[in-house]
């Protein structure tokens, strides 16, 4: 039996499991990854309420990191949320020391469902040039840069680094996803399966399936088209707010 590839989730713990560290981890399952787990925050909630958050002290999650970067290689690494982006520059250079090429899909969860507030800091750009792929949302792209307009702040980003913008929340086509490359390169995703409901945890399997394929070798924008389509499945799963995995 061919060897799957170890990616690494760094994200917080959600008990219904829909989200964070545990949605990361079936996903790289059921793409043939072995998953790996930070955890940076332990999250009270469900698949509809956000109630509270007990953040865990940067020393701790460092310290996860180091153990199991030193037992196995780790190529691909997707980050969640943090408490802020000091935290976060913080993880992302632990991340390099210990493998200075390792790839970063940083899904910057700024609010939850229930508009619970993750961030005071908005300040990207110590982050945006050491990571691989950033995968906002509509209204997660709006509070990146407050000062900025939706096309200045993608211009800004692909300055240091490729985005994934998704259309979950957009006003006009709907789930259109666009891919933006540091080389000035512009993709279209457009949806395809019909029937798909909204899901808690949606963004995190987007930006895990996306790493999943990257760990597989998969250049970025097929990565992006793969890891879109098994969302999609994921959405049209059932008509609850907790999906199912699989990829077929």
């Amino acid at each position: 039996m061919k060897a799957r590839p170890n990616i690494l989730t760094i994200a917080g713990f959600d008990p219904s499991n829909g989200a964070g560290l545990t949605a990361d981890v079936k996903t790289f399952e059921v793409l043939k990854c072995y998953g790996l787990s930070v955890c940076t925050a332990n999250t009270v909630q469900d698949d509809q309420s956000f109630q509270d958050c007990y953040w865990l002290p940067i020393e701790q999650i460092t310290a996860q990191i180091k153990v199991l970067f030193n037992r196995f290689q780790i190529d691909i690494v997707k980050i969640g949320i943090v408490e802020n982006f000091e935290v976060l520059n913080a993880i992302i250079d632990s991340v390099l020391s210990h493998n200075s090429k390792a790839k970063i899909v940083l899904d910057p969860v700024l609010k939850s469902s229930s508009n619970f507030q993750f961030h005071s800091n908005s300040d990207l750009d110590d982050v945006l040039g050491k990571i691989e792929l950033l995968t906002p949302n509509y209204k997660e792209i709006e509070l990146l840069y407050p000062d900025k307009n939706i096309e200045e702040t993608i211009t800004h980003i692909t300055k240091k680094t490729n985005l994934f913008l998704k259309g979950g929340h957009r006003l006009d086509k709907l789930g259109k996803d666009e891919l933006y490359t540091k080389n000035g390169k512009k993709y279209s995703l457009n949806p395809k399966l019909p029937n798909c409901s909204e899901k808690h945890g949606s963004g995190c399997v987007l930006s895990s399936a996306i790493a999943s394929y990257l760990a597989l070798s998969f250049p970025l924008l097929k990565a992006c088209y793969r890891g879109k389509r098994y969302t999609e499945k994921f959405l049209s799963s059932n008509k609850g707010l907790l999906g199912y995995h699989s990829k077929k």
